[in-house]
């Protein structure tokens, strides 16, 4: 479908956007679900006809991106804002869920972290449902506008002007169905004279033919054309913390396991030969015809209900002059060791490959790791994982900032469009939370840290925050950092 669209852009804009990169998103797409046809598909002869059958495959590309999505954005995960009113706007409170709770945020963000991995980009487009717009395209205020959310991948993102590698204008492609059926939203954010300009089209599609069949009428309430007034992005753009090597890429990222595709071939490989061992490797016996029992007709079974498993008629005689018994058994080795030997290597290569480092996939659950060596295995984990938030960090900075200025201009004029914003993270898949937050304390009593930027660190408070809490004492230092009375 993205080609569609791509042409319609390109002969309604004057763009000469290519469809070759989306080639290599469709790729890494096949490889996430597990099946990767030109590979995964095994030909053979049965000495009748060519014939064919899916490989044996562990699947683990989608493996390696729920591991990361599930370090990168959790249920730990948090957004601050030194407001108070702000932060019930973004969050909400027990009766109101926010921007992020009408909109699932973290759920979906769990998952949009996931399609990123694989994808190699994701998005979040920000819309005003029930807006008041001008005739000519200006929005006005309104206390009943409500901010919604939508989460696309790579594959519905179409770079229009990138910057030093920040895609500043796009067109993002949204699967929608009305009445049953089947539409393409199209949402063109473009910069005129430093103001964000949001054009809307949606289109009939025929999702068998994966062809645009007619533009139709945007549905109601839905401006063709919607002037931002901001030159803030309505939408906040996400990649890997990875540079592409791929040429042609248009500001868009690659798959977190887009250099380690021979790695995942390794791992199927070596998992089909041990399925393959135990599918062939099933006992044999060889009997002589005289062996088997008469039925009318002059037809031969086995003597054993199992026949079509166990035995093999090979002729009416096994003499070869070598005076071989009537009956021969043949038990195949399953080289279970050796097999299970080379998976274990695979995944070791496929996790140094993907930014594991070399032993976050181990069978090994009769081994014991001490938490110093665990800590010391996961170094590569652990600078791969603080390279990735950088860019996630960024991603939902600039998100909030911009729900923050839509807020404060068109809904509720009280939110703070210049709240200060921190993101808190969750570390403890890295490293050990208790026995840090233990060193810090024991740094604050030293006099090295100060219990501002311990609050800082801990809690996402801005320093500025931190130093009010503290003077207030609400609830006291102390108490709120674990120190006994007294102690310092």
């Amino acid at each position: 479908m993205n080609s569609e669209i791509i042409n319609w852009l390109n002969n309604n804009f004057g763009y000469n956007i290519s469809t070759d990169y989306y080639n290599k998103i469709s790729e890494w797409t096949d490889w996430w679900k597990g099946f990767h046809e030109p590979f995964h598909r095994i030909t053979f002869e049965n000495g009748e006809k060519r014939r064919s059958r899916n490989m044996y495959t562990m699947k683990m590309a989608k493996k390696v991106c729920e591991d990361w999505a599930a370090i990168l954005i959790n249920d730990k995960t948090c957004v601050r804002v030194d407001d108070e009113y702000s932060q019930r706007f973004l969050t909400g409170d027990t009766e109101n869920g926010g921007v992020f709770g009408s909109n699932n945020f973290w759920d979906q963000a769990n998952d949009l972290m996931e399609k990123m991995m694989y994808s190699g980009t994701c998005a979040v487009i920000i819309r005003l449902k029930k807006a008041l717009v001008s005739t000519d395209g200006k929005l006005m205020k309104s206390a009943d506008s409500r901010i919604d959310l939508n989460y696309l991948k790579a594959d519905k993102i179409i770079p229009l002007t990138v910057d030093n590698g920040d895609i500043t204008e796009a067109a993002f492609c949204s699967d929608i169905c009305i009445k049953g059926n089947n539409r393409i939203y199209l949402e063109i954010h473009k910069l005129e004279q430093g103001e964000y300009v949001i054009e809307n089209h949606i289109f009939k599609t025929d999702t068998k033919q994966k062809t645009l069949l007619a533009e139709e009428d945007l549905p109601h309430g839905v401006p063709r054309i919607l002037r931002t007034g901001s030159d803030k992005p309505w939408f906040a753009i996400c990649r890997p913390s990875i540079v592409n090597p791929i040429e042609g890429n248009h500001g868009l990222g690659c798959a977190v396991f887009a250099n380690a595709i021979d790695n995942l071939k390794g791992v199927d490989l070596a998992y089909n030969n041990f399925n393959s061992d135990f599918w062939l490797g099933q006992k044999k016996v060889f009997l002589n015809k005289n062996m088997l029992a008469d039925m009318a007709g002059d037809k031969k079974i086995a003597p054993d209900e199992v026949n079509q498993q166990l035995f093999y008629y090979i002729g009416e005689t096994m003499d070869d002059g070598t005076g071989k018994s009537m009956v021969q058994e043949h038990n195949p080795d399953l080289r279970v060791a050796d097999n299970t030997a080379g998976i274990q290597a695979q995944l070791d290569y496929l996790s140094f490959k993907v930014g594991f480092g070399t032993k976050h996939y181990q069978f090994n659950s009769g081994s014991i790791v001490t938490a110093t060596q665990y800590t010391g295995d996961k170094q590569d984990l652990i600078q791969n994982a603080h390279k990735h938030f950088i860019k996630v960090e960024s991603f939902l900075h600039s998100l909030v900032k911009t729900l923050l200025w839509i807020g404060h201009s068109f809904i509720d004029g009280q939110v703070k469009d210049n709240a200060h914003i921190s993101i808190v993270f969750d570390q403890s898949p890295l490293v050990d939370e208790n026995a840090e937050r233990q060193r810090d304390k024991d740094d604050v009593t030293a006099g090295l840290m100060q219990k501002w930027e311990y609050r800082v660190k801990w809690y996402g408070e801005s320093e500025e925050e931190a130093k009010k809490r503290l003077a207030d004492g609400e609830p006291t230092d102390d108490e709120l950092m674990g120190f006994e009375d007294g102690e310092e």
